[in-house]
């Protein structure tokens, strides 16, 4: 019989470095309410009291309780200022009093028992997700590279739950998880800050760093970490790209390099540059997916489908569409074809 793995307790360390989405409320939308549940209080107490007149005491008064002296001793009882002109004479008047009176100061004091248990709160759901996350992609970077990888994954159908930001800049941080993503606050170059982020379970690592150095000892410490994650890494210079994959690199764009192709064909051909942008962009227009092969399509040639294909992948390789060794497609092979991007991906 195999041992049941512990779960290990929550670590408030953990707190304030890898932080979790909150759902987006509004501080006037939080005060109304709280105003609302205050009066709701308050009123259900002048109710409850009234109903039970008979069981309280007026010492200027010695008739039955009004609704408004009902109000009224609800009022200051429940905010313990509490006069003693109108007081419970009963043991049930006193009983129903003492909990509404606590349930009253509770919402009083209810932004400071927030700050209290928000700590305790965050590292409970810290533990959770990091017990639960698998196969997620974490973005080292949220510059403006890191912010259109993001933006990318978003739109060819990621949750945002799956996406977890490291970065150092707070500001940054605060706009990725405006977005409902999961950030960590650190050097992504230290294996402790990847290893919090989660990057032995992750499935893809992409590295968008502002400095190529930077990049390459990402890259160096992540797959040291994770010998299978798939790592894609933006740097600025080619001369980089050799250290970038004898570091571990899956992929290795050279942003400076392909912005000046752009720019080179836009001076001649600007609108292959704007069909480009429009197959980068999965919101609109066209986009460049992937999908495996139908069974119904087996043995026929890539280039005779109705779906546009640009490669096939054959055993973790990728062959460009005419090439004889995919002339024959196989079980097990992926095509890489342009889709609409208002549809939903052939997976």
């Amino acid at each position: 019989m195999t041992d049941r793995p512990r779960r290990r307790p929550a670590d408030p360390a953990l707190v304030g470095v890898l932080r979790m989405p909150d759902p987006a409320v509004g501080p006037a939308v939080s005060l109304l309410r709280r105003i609302a549940i205050a009066l709701g209080a308050l009123f259900a107490s002048a109710v409850i009291v009234y109903l039970g007149r008979d069981g309280y005491v007026d010492s200027n008064n010695p008739g039955p309780l009004t609704f408004i002296d009902a109000l009224y001793y609800a009022t200051v009882s429940l905010s313990t200022t509490g006069y003693g002109d109108i007081t419970p004479a009963t043991q049930s008047t006193r009983l129903v009093i003492t909990p509404l009176r606590l349930l009253f100061l509770i919402v009083l004091v209810g932004t400071t028992v927030e700050l209290l248990t928000e700590r305790s709160r965050q590292a409970f759901r810290t533990q959770r997700w990091r017990s639960r996350v698998r196969d997620h992609t974490i973005v080292v970077g949220y510059g403006t590279k890191g912010r259109a990888a993001v933006d990318a994954l978003l739109g060819d159908g990621t949750e945002p739950s799956e996406i977890v930001v490291v970065d150092v800049d707070r500001a940054q941080l605060d706009a990725a998880s405006a977005l409902g993503l999961v950030t960590v606050t650190g050097n992504a170059t230290r294996s402790s800050v990847l290893r919090i982020a989660g990057v032995q379970r992750a499935a893809a690592l992409v590295v968008a760093a502002n400095r190529d150095d930077t990049a390459v000892l990402v890259t160096l410490t992540a797959r040291e970490l994770a010998p299978k994650v798939n790592i894609v890494v933006a740097v600025r210079e080619s001369e980089n790209v050799h250290l970038l994959r004898q570091s571990g690199a899956s992929s290795v764009i050279v942003s400076a390099e392909t912005a000046g192709r752009l720019l080179g064909v836009a001076t001649t051909t600007p609108n292959v540059v704007e069909v480009i942008e429009d197959l980068l962009t999965p919101e609109a227009g066209f986009a460049i997916s992937e999908r495996p092969v139908e069974e119904a399509e087996v043995g026929g040639s890539p280039r005779h489908l109705p779906d546009i294909v640009l490669g096939v992948v054959r055993d973790s390789k990728l062959y460009r569409v005419d090439a004889a060794a995919v002339d024959a497609l196989e079980r097990g092979d992926r095509l890489l074809y342009v889709r609409k991007a208002s549809l939903p991906e052939d997976d």
